[in-house]
């Protein structure tokens, strides 16, 4: 979420032109604090977070 700090950044995918235009227009959307207390409650940061790499190749990264 660009809400969590500057060195976010949402990268959209999509295929049609319509989506497009769609995820551009969610730049004005504006999230309250009671927004984003809700959305962190649902998908706290790095719920998500796997590693993309075995650990012994993830030691190779970034070298």
């Amino acid at each position: 979420m660009l809400a969590q700090g500057e060195d976010v950044v949402p990268i959209p995918g999509t295929k049609r032109r319509q989506y497009l235009e769609e995820n551009a227009g969610s730049i004005i959307v504006e999230l309250t604090a009671s927004d984003l207390k809700e959305i962190s409650a649902a998908a706290p940061i790095r719920a998500a977070a796997v590693l993309c790499y075995p650990e012994q190749a993830m030691q190779a990264v970034n070298r």
